[in-house]
């Protein structure tokens, strides 16, 4: 097994991604790259901590490989709208990858060069791609959030057409 911390906007959206994808046996909602230890989702929304909403997938590497990921993780959000991913504003909602070692390291930034190169989105990619400090659980209301709210509205705008999107482009890496 091995992890990853990846933060691309609003964790219920990226853990409803990620969930779905075949080799992924876990992702874990939390917090991450900000200064308050313990942080609560009153915190983190407020922007004052420096805490990016993250998730901890932890994947099968010999089912669904780091480049993988990585590629969904691109086309899953917008990696060029700085601290924003569509009506979520502050940093909280920034796109970041927290590496764990220089393996992760060198990943993250060649797939930002591959996305780069094959100019799947029209801006500059703003991800950025630090080491991974501390990760601190979400609160338990925050996980499996999709899946327990289909229903609710933010759901069924946001986090729906990205699942949508998800089929369409990776059909082959879902589970079945």
């Amino acid at each position: 097994m091995a992890e990853i911390v990846l933060g691309g906007g609003c964790f219920w959206c990226t853990e409803a991604v990620f969930q779905r994808l075949d080799g992924v046996t876990n992702v874990e909602p939390g917090y991450s790259g900000g200064s308050v230890a313990e942080p609560t989702y009153e915190q983190v929304c407020s922007g004052s901590t420096g805490h990016a909403e993250v998730v901890r997938v932890t994947y099968e590497p010999h089912i669904v490989t780091l480049a993988e990921l990585l590629d969904v993780f691109f086309v899953s959000h917008d990696p060029t709208t700085l601290n924003r991913q569509g009506a979520d504003v502050g940093t909280q909602y920034r796109s970041v990858i927290l590496y764990a070692d220089e393996e992760q390291k060198t990943a993250a930034a060649e797939a930002v060069q591959r996305v780069e190169d094959a100019k799947l989105w029209d801006g500059r990619i703003v991800t950025e791609i630090a080491p991974l400090e501390k990760f601190y659980p979400a609160e338990g209301y925050h996980h499996n959030y999709y899946d327990q709210n289909q229903r609710q509205p933010y759901c069924q705008m946001v986090i729906t057409p990205k699942l949508r999107k998800l089929q369409e482009k990776f059909p082959s890496k879902l589970k079945t």
